[in-house]
């Protein structure tokens, strides 16, 4: 039987949130509907997909994979949606951007926020996907400026620092890495399976450089929020933004754990080379330099 809508995005929320109660806020229904609506969409698909523990509830194994096409499904949807809402209009947003996950969900917001306090009657359309995909997109004229987090060399591209962030070595609170009373090496770290970003992400070749003899991954994903939930599950260590695991390691969900690696990065605004930004774009751009040099 098909899994209808409802019940895909509930187990989403699941998976991020930690908590089927905070999940079922969410949404805006009360919690033993939402009890009712995982427990029909375990009995549909044949599968155990959230432990329910009294530290909260967590992806198994097998629900962190379900979320991950889930989610996919839930992006088609919004993608249809959203695409049907840009026939109903003839105008264009006036600034087009593309960000890369972890800039999107964790830094672009407040910028935009804040030029949108300056100018209420602007129109922003904000693309969100892997750096690699950012990069193209700036290329191509499909957008004005992009924000990625990818370590490499950018062709084609004018470039600027607008943050900098650092990556994390996580794992579940049970982990016998979280047992250690020594840093994890980088050849500790090479030879672990992890779950890991897709290949074009920015946090995959931060990863790659670093660790150029890596083995293969236990999982690979592709989203931030789908590896913090197998990492939750116990699937395997990760590394990850620590902007994208500030929650889960404050409430206990996920434990740094020490490693002989510096992971920091540079997040950087990109437009065409040899190109001049104006407008929209040049006052976007302003207030991430702005903010960075606050350390904002």
């Amino acid at each position: 039987m098909t899994p209808d809508l409802e019940s895909l995005r509930l187990l989403v929320l699941v998976g991020e949130l930690g908590s089927l109660g905070r999940a079922a806020e969410e949404l805006g229904i009360a919690q033993p509907s939402a009890s009712k609506r995982l427990s029909t969409l375990e009995r549909r698909l044949g599968l155990v997909l959230v432990d329910r523990g009294r530290r909260g509830s967590v992806l198994t194994p097998a629900g962190v994979v379900v979320t991950e096409r889930a989610r996919r499904v839930l992006d088609e949807v919004a993608g249809l949606v959203e695409g049907a809402r840009a026939l109903r209009s003839a105008r264009e947003a006036e600034l087009r951007v593309a960000a890369s996950m972890t800039v999107a969900e964790h830094l672009a917001p407040s910028w935009i926020g804040e030029l949108r306090r300056a100018r209420p009657d602007l129109r922003v359309g904000l693309r969100v996907t892997n750096s690699e995909t950012v990069g193209q997109l700036v290329r191509d004229g499909v957008v004005d400026l992009g924000f990625v987090e990818a370590p490499g060399p950018l062709p084609g591209l004018s470039s600027r620092k607008v943050a900098v962030d650092r990556l994390a070595v996580v794992v579940a609170p049970g982990h016998p890495w979280t047992r250690r009373r020594r840093e994890v090496t980088p050849a500790e770290l090479a030879a672990t399976p992890l779950v890991m970003r897709e290949r074009g992400s920015g946090t995959r070749d931060t990863l790659d450089r670093v660790l150029p003899d890596a083995c293969a991954p236990a999982l690979e994903l592709g989203s931030t929020t789908a590896v913090r939930g197998a990492v939750v599950a116990g699937v395997a260590p990760a590394v990850l933004s620590v902007l994208a695991v500030a929650l889960d390691l404050a409430d206990g969900r996920l434990v740094e754990v020490p490693v002989a690696l510096d992971l920091r990065r540079v997040l950087r605004a990109v437009w065409p080379a040899g190109r001049r930004l104006v407008g929209p774009a040049a006052e976007l751009l302003a207030v991430t330099t702005r903010r960075s040099s606050m350390g904002a």
